[in-house]
């Protein structure tokens, strides 16, 4: 045998690059990594533009293409660009690696710094390149623009246009019953697999009901379905399940996890939202109703300039208000202080991230502080995306369920704010003339119109907060003997939460009482009774009560009805005093002692109710004549033209803030909108809603603004400009229409392939594309591409129905399939495989050769357990439940989920209302893997753990819901076993078998039926779909 030559170490590597590359091929064929379009074709020679330049833009073109001043003089931007010297010789050599410091410096690892430096398989790329002659697949521009999208960038599978495919021809047409079906069995065909068996009928029923519902199904459902031999039973079943409300609460779940909607604003105060939830409200309603997916994109983006004066136009906008908010950076902080530019930057981040991810499932975020590493999109049009958002603002927006109210009262209020500029322009005027006298009869003024004044900080009692304005609450002072009471005064308090201010926490109703018994039982006299009708909210003026010589040690009052606070209601007094009959205050430093209270000194706690500590009283009187002041110091200060035109102005608020008066209490939502503040967070009403200036920030830095930019959609679809044509002295509210109809283009690709995938997420577990928020090169490749197309264009052609894609997928042959890996796998026609094979070729399951085991969701857990035990509240709508108490609401709220009573019904309703606190989630549902909604999140974690099962075995929710399962087992009747068995087929859908029923009987005899009953809320069976 003849002996080999040595082979030369470049060959090696040569060589080693063709395996690889090969290897790649080969794996590509496999199953779990199947080859979607865009995917590199090995077969072809490298180029510049498709292999090299997306190394050099994610690793290199920060020191050597976007900056400034390019490092050591070197461009990696263009090919001919890197024909340059430097100083230890030549950047590129074409053919000669060896010879190119390019290569030199990647290869030993000397470029680029950090974390960045090449992998083997991109060194691999990087050398066979050079080797090759540097290659380029087209002539290079003449000119090096700082942003340019290469052909390889727009060719990217998700930039394509969207073409309908025809579905595939498959050697087994009669496993095929929709057009999914073909494109899913033509790859398995051409693997030798084929589909599982269809699942059973009760799987099938609880497992559609899930998904479509998130409950199961009842027994006479399944009984129903069960004895329904017709063969259009399913299909029938379908669209009862997609005609039932239930429908809208469950996928809204999905979509306001996608948003990352809360009913707090999150960050370190975590204040609450109380009018976020219409716009959750809008979204189940939409999805029941089927709205077109084009025209609910347009809503939640600009539904206010496309359908004006309608409900959903209003409450849609809670989409761009729906992330976290920096309540002290706004509230707090000026826009002209470096906080607060940060603030309201990270507030527009928030808006152009949360709405380019969850339409175009693109992480545009990347491009904030520098051109996007991966995909084609500039820094320049992240800010343009920026300055569509410029005027708005997070802020409670008012809106009538009327159309025309709605119109009106927007007209009205436009109207009051014209006027009231107009006027201040010609007081202004006056003002210079006036001077110092005018400034501090208006400070004067502003004083007494908010009774504040030098408000202390020891604001008075403060019950506990009440779900129910009727709950009785009520606080009573020990005078340490009986005395002859002349008068009782009940001072208010003063509070600015939740913008309430003078009379904060006064009751509606209430009544006061003596008596020398403590516990109010015997020998009561009432001093005031005011529980038959409301009282107006009395503001900061004391309420004096006189008595008719009672004699008495202990005084109460009684809050009958409470005020109302934030979607709950209380009870505070600032002071109680009471009188004896030479007009000393007894009650002074006396003991207090209510039902319930907040302590949360120095505001509130119960010894400030006789600390002798009041707010500033209002006085009406000292008002009126501060603005008889006013008046006549400014007719001095005027001419006779400009009184008129005062006069006239003053005479038409006057007529305008009359009709507003006579309008019923308008719906109020969160959402993004100009903001006619105040102080540090003024928005940008005062400009009439003029869009604040966008410039680039170098490096994402407030600090350093470059060039000023005007709105625009991103350039990166092929088939769609993202220029706006815009006329000069255009509306803010054009900008969002115009990304709001860019968006909801049929041109546009990612909009419907994203939701596409969305929808088929949620059905399998897994997306076509297993990354649904990134759509990007950094994401994962579609595994049926065509498939993704097809779905896309049938929900853009259909007119925009989600129900009509849920139908063509739950009625598939693969959706139906059995999620069983041990089951035969023979069905009439198709290949006799065994399971084993296919766990062997795809063992992930990539090909859906069965369906997928899903867990339930953690609110369909919750939900489920309500709805077996017989106690969810069936109610649509409306503001959230709370099961959490909150201590210290003042200052920054701490949600006590252990004090929550989970016996109480108020916390009975669907998952989908409960209230969303960002920093402090809820530790049941966390741990059964719920969604943070500080983060968008278009997939949820799923994980088993221990901790998981100890929650569903020992929390106080499950245990209470047993019990009550069990309750509701007794009422029906029958002896044990008869009990035992009704049980499983409401938790499970499906009768025991003899021995399960045996088992649990058992174990129902001897530890009790609610014990048994938690048995079966521990199954894997009921917290899986199927």
């Amino acid at each position: 045998m003849e002996k080999s030559e040595p082979i030369p170490a470049a060959t090696t590597r040569h060589a080693r690059l063709r395996s690889w590359a090969a290897l790649v091929a080969i794996a590509l064929l496999l199953p779990g990594s199947v080859q979607a379009a865009g995917a590199a074709d090995t077969a072809r020679p490298l180029t510049f533009e498709r292999d090299i330049r997306p190394i050099f833009k994610a690793r290199c073109f920060q020191c050597h293409g976007e900056g400034e001043k390019l490092k050591g003089g070197v461009d990696l931007r263009l090919r001919r660009l890197m024909l340059s010297k430097v100083d230890s010789g030549s950047v590129l050599s074409p053919g000669h690696p060896e010879d190119s410091v390019l290569w030199k410096m990647v290869s030993s690892g000397d470029m680029p710094k950090g974390e960045k430096k090449l992998t083997r398989e991109q060194l691999a790329t990087v050398e066979q390149w050079i080797r090759d002659g540097a290659p380029t697949a087209r002539p290079e521009p003449a000119e090096v623009p700082k942003f340019f999208i290469t052909e390889e960038e727009r060719s990217f599978w998700s930039f394509r246009p969207v073409r309908r495919p025809v579905p595939p021809v498959v050697r087994h047409p009669e496993a095929v019953r929709t057009p999914v079906d073909a494109f899913i069995l033509r790859q398995l065909e051409d693997r030798g697999l084929g589909f599982a068996p269809e699942a059973h009928r009760p799987t099938l029923i609880r497992r559609l009901s899930l998904d479509l519902t998130g409950l199961p199904p009842t027994p006479d459902e399944v009984r129903t379905f069960l004895a329904d031999d017709s063969p259009d039973a399913y299909e029938r079943l379908v669209e009862r399940v997609l005609a039932s409300p239930r429908y809208g609460e469950r996928w809204a779940r999905h979509w306001l996890d996608v948003v990352h909607y809360g009913d707090t604003h999150g960050y370190d105060k975590d204040k609450p939202r109380p009018n976020a939830w219409p716009y959750r409200d809008y979204v189940i309603r939409s999805f029941n109703e089927d709205r077109p997916y084009a025209r609910f994109i347009q809503e939640q983006v600009a539904g206010d300039v496309l359908f004006p004066g309608t409900r959903d136009g209003v409450e849609a906008l809670g989409f761009i208000a729906a992330g976290p908010w920096d309540f002290i950076g706004h509230a707090e902080v000026p826009e002209s202080k470096i906080d607060g530019k940060i603030a309201r930057h990270l507030d527009r981040d928030d808006m152009v991230v949360n709405t380019l991810q969850t339409f175009n499932s693109l992480t545009v975020g990347c491009a904030q502080c520098h051109d996007h590493k991966f995909d084609p999109i500039a820094q320049r049009d992240y800010y343009r995306l920026q300055a569509v958002f410029a005027a708005v603002d997070r802020a409670d927006k008012k809106y009538f369920a009327d159309p025309k109210l709605t119109a009106r009262f927007a007209e009205l209020e436009h109207r009051q704010r014209t006027l009231t500029e107009n006027q201040r322009t010609l007081e202004a005027k006056a003002k210079a003339t006036a001077g110092k006298e005018l400034e501090e009869l208006d400070r004067q003024i502003e004083t007494a119109s908010k009774a504040k004044g030098a408000l202390r900080p020891e604001y008075g009692y403060h019950s506990a907060i009440a779900a129910e304005q009727g709950r009785a609450k009520w606080v009573q002072v020990d005078l340490g003997r009986s005395v002859v009471i002349d008068r009782v005064a009940l001072y208010p308090c003063f509070d600015d939460f939740n913008r309430i201010g003078a009379g904060f926490g006064f009751p509606a109703r209430f009544k006061v009482e003596v008596s020398d018994d403590a516990q109010f039982q015997t020998s009561v006299t009432a001093i005031a009774d005011h529980t038959s009708l409301d009282l107006p909210n009395p503001g900061t003026t004391p309420q004096t009560f006189k008595s008719t010589g009672a004699t008495a040690r202990f005084v109460r009052v009684t809050a009958t009805k409470l005020a109302p606070r934030q979607n709950d209601f209380i009870f505070a007094l600032a002071e109680l005093q009471v009188f004896d009959t030479t007009g000393s205050n007894v009650a002074l430093k006396a003991a207090v002692t209510a039902l319930d209270s907040i302590e949360a000194p120095p505001r509130w706690r119960k010894s400030n109710l006789t600390d002798d500590i009041t707010p500033p009283t209002d006085d009406a009187a000292a008002l009126a004549e501060l603005k008889t002041k006013r008046a006549a110091l400014l007719a001095k200060a005027t001419d006779e033209k400009t009184r008129t035109e005062l006069a006239a102005l003053a005479k038409e608020l006057e007529h305008v803030a009359a009709e507003l008066k006579q309008f019923p209490k308008p719906d109020v939502v969160y959402a993004g909108t100009v903001h006619y503040g105040s102080g540090s967070f003024s928005g940008t009403g005062s400009s009439g809603g003029k869009p604040r200036v966008i410039q680039v920030l170098h490096r994402g830095d407030v600090k350093q603004p470059k060039e000023e930019v005007l709105p625009a959609a991103p350039g990166y679809l092929t088939s769609l400009s993202g220029e706006f044509a815009l006329a000069a002295g255009h509306s803010e509210g054009e900008r969002r229409a115009a990304l709001a109809k860019w968006l909801s283009s049929s041109d546009n690709s990612l909009t419907w392939r994203s939701m596409a995938n969305r929808v088929w997420q949620y059905h399998f577990g897994r997306g076509l594309v297993e990354t649904p928020n990134d759509f990007g090169r950094m994401g994962a490749l579609p595994t049926h591409p065509e498939l993704l197309d097809w779905l896309a264009c049938e929900l853009r052609d259909s007119g925009g129905s989600v129900k009509k894609l849920h139908r063509l997928i739950v009625t598939s042959a693969t959706y139906r399939q059995s999620s069983s890996t041990f089951q035969s796998r023979v069905q009439s026609g198709q290949p006799k495989l065994d399971i084993g094979m296919s766990s062997y070729t795809d063992s992930v399951n990539t090909l859906l050769w069965r369906q997928n085991r899903r867990k339930l969701d953690a609110e369909a857990v919750r939900d489920a357990t309500l709805f077996v035990a017989g106690k969810l509240d069936p109610k649509l709508g409306g503001p959230a439940f709370q099961d959490f108490i909150v201590e210290k609401p003042e200052h920054s709220p701490h949600y006590e989920y252990h004090l929550h009573d989970p016996d109480d019904p108020k916390s009975h309703r669907r998952s989908i209302y409960r209230f969303l606190v960002r920093s402090q989630t809820q530790p049941f549902m966390t741990t059964l893997d719920c969604a943070d909604p500080s983060m968008q999140v278009g997939k949820r974690n799923e994980s088993v753990s221990a901790l998981q099962a100890l929650a569903l075995l020992n929390n106080g929710l499950m245990v209470t819901m047993a019990k009550h399962f069990a309750a509701k087992l007794e009422a029906a009747g029958g002896d044990l076993p008869t009990k035992v068995e009704r049980a499983f087929r409401e938790a499970l859908a499906r009768a025991p078998s003899a021995e399960e029923k045996a088992n649990l009987t058992t174990y129902a005899e001897q530890h009790g039926l609610a014990n048994a009953c938690r048995v079966l809320f521990n199954l894997n069976e009921f917290a899986f779909v199927d």
